[in-house]
């Protein structure tokens, strides 16, 4: 699939994740092999939502692609894979009259992938077409029971309330909260965002 990245993120893989690293406690590191599990359960029978919360560099991207790259690699089954304000930029292109994929057909597609990540909810410009297209998304896919991950640093009460209450509930999704400080070390992306205080 075009607006699919997954190539990007071949490596990533639950077997190069590190649940152990120097500095962490005892508690930070059974917690991300908590989500190391909770994710590749995930991957083997990819049911419902599954929402990786935690701070920009913790590992949440890696386990959504090792997810993804799970299931291609042992289901041949392609995923659809995408940052959030990357996928909205390629629908925004689908409204250009030469684009060859009209916003309907491109929509759908990803509406009713298989398997859809979405990286880094919440870093979109919260524009109201913007977020129309998300409840949109999130709506079809929840009524739809399709298996979906998502990846997200902005806390819940932050989002719109309309897609936190899809991932909030219990029976259909699973909210996982990762413990662990940045891989990257000291994280050079800004940890506060306009309205948290």
């Amino acid at each position: 699939h075009e607006t699919s990245t997954l190539a990007l993120h071949a490596d990533k893989t639950f077997e190069n994740f590190t649940t152990v690293r120097s500095g962490l406690t005892v508690e930070v590191a059974e917690n991300l092999a908590d989500a190391k599990a909770r994710a590749k359960e995930f991957s083997i029978n990819p049911r419902g939502w599954l929402v990786l919360f935690g701070s920009y560099g913790c590992g949440k991207t890696h386990l959504a692609a090792a997810i993804a790259n799970y299931r291609l690699q042992q289901h041949h089954e392609q995923s659809v894979f995408v940052v959030v304000p990357d996928l909205l930029d390629y629908l925004r292109a689908a409204f250009n009259p030469n684009t060859h994929a009209p916003l309907d057909v491109r929509f759908e597609e990803i509406k009713r992938a298989s398997l859809l990540v979405l990286d880094d909810l919440g870093t979109e410009s919260a524009t109201a077409w913007a977020r129309e297209k998300l409840y949109q998304l999130f709506n079809y896919r929840y009524n739809a029971h399709l298996p979906t991950v998502i990846t997200t640093a902005v806390r819940i009460e932050h989002l719109d309330p309309r897609l936190a209450s899809r991932m909030l509930d219990g029976i259909r999704c699973t909210f996982f909260v990762l413990e662990a400080p940045s891989y990257r070390g000291k994280s050079t992306r800004p940890r506060r965002r306009h309205g948290e205080g």
